[in-house]
């Protein structure tokens, strides 16, 4: 009974589970603070109910076979084109909210097919560019894993929501360059990202986008009530903060209700300014060892599969890190993007502890 109780406990990381649970924890303490100053707490008792779910995902999916994945190509284009099918759903089905439709309401929650996505998508190009890693060198294998990304691409930008366009790009070119794209191959994509961008600005993108890109610019230029409005009370909130924070559901800014989206998008700020420097430095650590362990894995696997799909997982959170705490911190626009495992969110959540259960599937085969 002891050794089948030891065995059962090693086929998990603990380090990636504990860690994720301790930003999932520190992201329910920001979320229950928050709701104090609104008096609401629906959003804390959904995350928590979430929470749950996707914990028991993780765990089930890691019982799981993951070679069913990396053997049948079907089925993950099935998967593929599910989230194909429910991208271009939202524009029938998903009500608008503030000018978007991103997300299906079902009941009191809701559920945004973006975040699963972004899963699948790694998964499909971890397939794809495990069987071809030899033969990177041909320009077909590299449009046919761009159209992969295209598609739903073009469903999410006109859902709009360009960040996560942003990150479904970054995907694709992280994996690429993981997968032995050759260097000038892969800094010629780039400059072609950054012409095609600057030569769509005034066709492609939106008044309310320009607005925010410009806002990211000269903040304090831009209309204080508008796009600079956030970015200002943000940097504020990180600068309340100080070393030790204000204390919990002291945050000014935060519980004033100035700080806007503390529970989303600012929930960094809102963190900064309730645990200081201090809170902000946990919370880093446990980022680095969540991603350490997962890039560690990828490190010692001996199936490209697995390699590609653990460090274009790794990936995925680095870049929604980067860009969400950039956010915060004033030096990138405002784009949306959730801090993963942190933020208000259930697909997002759920998302991520799907993929944590593939990961740790993979450890057990």
């Amino acid at each position: 009974m002891k050794k089948a109780l030891l065995k059962y406990w090693r086929r998990f990381d603990w380090l990636i589970i504990i860690s994720a649970l301790l930003l999932a924890g520190i992201g329910l303490l920001s979320l229950y603070s928050s709701s104090v100053g609104r008096d609401d707490f629906l959003n804390f008792k959904k995350q928590f109910i979430f929470l749950g779910i996707g914990v028991l995902l993780m765990f089930l999916i890691s019982f799981l076979d993951y070679r069913i994945l990396r053997n049948d190509p079907y089925l993950i284009l099935v998967l593929y084109f599910f989230c194909l099918l429910a991208l271009a759903g939202l524009f029938f089905f998903a009500p608008e909210i503030r000018g978007v439709q991103r997300w299906y309401q079902v009941g009191p929650f809701s559920v945004g097919p973006i975040e699963f996505t972004k899963l699948i998508l790694i998964i499909l190009l971890a397939k794809y560019f495990s069987m071809r890693h030899v033969e990177m060198y041909r320009l077909r294998h590299i449009l046919l894993s761009g159209c992969y990304v295209l598609i739903p691409s073009v469903l999410v930008y006109f859902q709009p929501d360009l960040g996560s366009v942003l990150i479904l790009l970054f995907i694709w070119l992280a994996i690429l360059l993981m997968s032995g794209i050759k260097l000038k191959v892969f800094l010629a994509l780039a400059l072609c990202g950054i012409l095609i961008f600057a030569l769509a600005w005034p066709f492609l993108l939106r008044d309310y986008q320009k607005e925010r890109i410009l806002s990211f610019v000269s903040p304090h230029q831009a209309d204080p009530q508008k796009a600079g409005w956030s970015r200002i009370q943000s940097e504020i909130a990180i600068g309340f903060g100080g070393f030790f924070g204000q204390g919990f559901g002291q945050g000014f800014q935060t519980q004033s209700r100035y700080l806007s989206e503390p529970q989303t998008d600012f929930i960094f700020a809102a963190i900064a300014e309730e645990f200081g420097f201090l809170g902000i430095i946990i919370l880093m650590i446990l980022f680095t060892i969540l991603i350490w362990r997962i890039v560690k894995l990828a490190a010692v696997s001996q199936s490209n599969f697995n390699r590609l799909f653990s460090l274009g997982f790794a990936a995925l959170i680095i870049i929604q890190i980067f860009i969400n705490i950039g956010m915060n911190l004033a030096i990138l626009p405002v784009m949306g993007i959730p801090l993963p495992f942190v933020s208000y969110g259930g697909s997002s959540l759920i998302a991520f502890f799907i993929g944590l259960g593939i990961i740790q599937s993979m450890r057990h085969v």
